[in-house]
């Protein structure tokens, strides 16, 4: 779908300045973005909550973008909350309602999404990765993507390739037997269950530091396509190089990166809000990814935000810019194959998941070994605008 010209309009009025603390608005009235029209598409003012309140499930970064470019120029920082509130702002009108963005990670103690959506009901839509939601439905707090933002995963395995100059994918490193340092079990698990891991080799103690992988280049880590590859080699002064990857989808994970969701409650109870909300953040993510001023000016305010919070989190303009175009550049965001549609999650592709990742997720100790999950309650296209497409396609598919 071609950007609409309003939406530069957006971009430009999103330099203005934050306030942080006291919650006062950056911005007058007077700078706002024209109203939606009354009963239009894009009014959520008539069928929304006053302030649509989004969870994240980690820091500010460019997978985010899309939440973020939806904040207009009146937007508020409350450094103390750790969140940040403004006029919710599509395709270069005002939509009648606020939007906040909540972060997750060590903001809210490192709790599930899913589980604070369920302890506040404040929250309207989250970001909750596929194999979580199957947890949190088997755990009875079920929840339901309504739209994809990434559609394969930026997660990696990544390898010193002067350590290992004949590797050419994760699966050569670890024949070596080469030690496996990640945070969690349930990707390793994946990768043993199609052979190409003894579990022994798996070291879960990654906090996210580069200390043991500059010191220790035989290892495997985990990482982000979307972040590691830049940092390594422009930003880590004891590496300063390249270093070798291979995204984890390419080896099976194939989840749903962070699909927006909403308690399977709401489904019902907010549908005429989500009928007009969801189509926003299809475009939204369109906009972010394919418009170069939103996607720097929405960088901009991510890395404000991320120095404005003063947790333990650093994030750097490059790589914001990185991250952003490696979505695109790496077929991270893509319309769905089966329908053009962006956005749109897939049934086959969803009980694909569910038959792959119920096994893994018992062998990882996470799910019960009797829980009953159903892939058709993990998600709806019902709110899904099929006349939004990105033109981006799904790498290897030759268009």
């Amino acid at each position: 779908m071609p950007l609409a010209p309003a939406v530069l309009v957006v971009a430009a009025l999103t330099l203005a300045a934050c306030s942080t603390g006291d919650g006062d608005a950056a911005a007058s009235s007077d700078d706002l973005p024209p109203a939606a029209e009354a009963g239009s598409a894009l009014d959520l003012a008539e069928v929304c909550p006053s302030t649509v309140v989004m969870q994240q499930d980690w820091q500010p970064q460019a997978e985010h973008g899309a939440m973020y470019a939806l904040l207009g120029p009146d937007r508020a920082i409350d450094t103390d909350a750790k969140t940040v509130t403004g006029s919710l702002v599509a395709q270069g009108v005002d939509t009648g309602v606020d939007v906040e963005i909540r972060p997750g990670g060590p903001n809210v103690g490192f709790q599930a999404v899913s589980d604070l959506m369920y302890l506040d009901r404040d929250i309207l839509v989250g970001a909750v990765n596929t194999d979580q939601a199957i947890n949190a439905q088997a755990a009875g707090r079920p929840v339901v993507a309504v739209t994809s933002q990434l559609t394969s995963s930026p997660q990696i395995y990544m390898w010193d390739p002067e350590t290992y100059p004949d590797a050419t994918g994760v699966a050569d490193v670890l024949a070596t037997g080469a030690t496996l340092v990640a945070s969690g079990r349930i990707i390793p698990s994946l990768l043993a269950s199609k052979g190409l891991l003894d579990m022994a080799q798996l070291d879960p103690s990654y906090e996210g530091s580069p200390q043991r992988f500059v010191t220790d280049p035989s290892i495997v880590q985990q990482g982000f396509g979307t972040s590691e590859p830049y940092t390594y080699e422009h930003e880590i002064s004891q590496w300063m190089r390249p270093v070798a990857f291979q995204y984890l989808s390419e080896l099976g994970y194939s989840i749903y990166p962070e699909p927006i969701v909403v308690r399977e409650d709401d489904v019902a109870t907010q549908a005429a809000c989500l009928e007009r909300l969801v189509p926003v953040l299809q475009q939204s993510q369109i906009d972010y990814l394919l418009d170069p001023e939103l996607t720097e000016s929405t960088n901009e305010l991510i890395v404000e935000l991320v120095e404005a919070y003063q947790t333990s989190w650093t994030y750097s303009p490059g790589v914001a810019a990185f991250s952003a175009a490696a979505q695109v550049s790496d077929g991270l965001a893509y319309d769905d194959p089966a329908s053009g549609v962006f956005g749109r999650l897939d049934p086959e592709r969803m009980t694909e998941i569910v038959d792959t990742f119920v096994p893994v997720l018992q062998s990882a100790g996470s799910l019960p070994a009797d829980a009953q999950v159903s892939a058709e309650r993990l998600y709806t296209n019902e709110f899904i605008d099929p006349s939004i497409s990105s033109g981006l396609t799904a790498p290897g598919s030759g268009s």
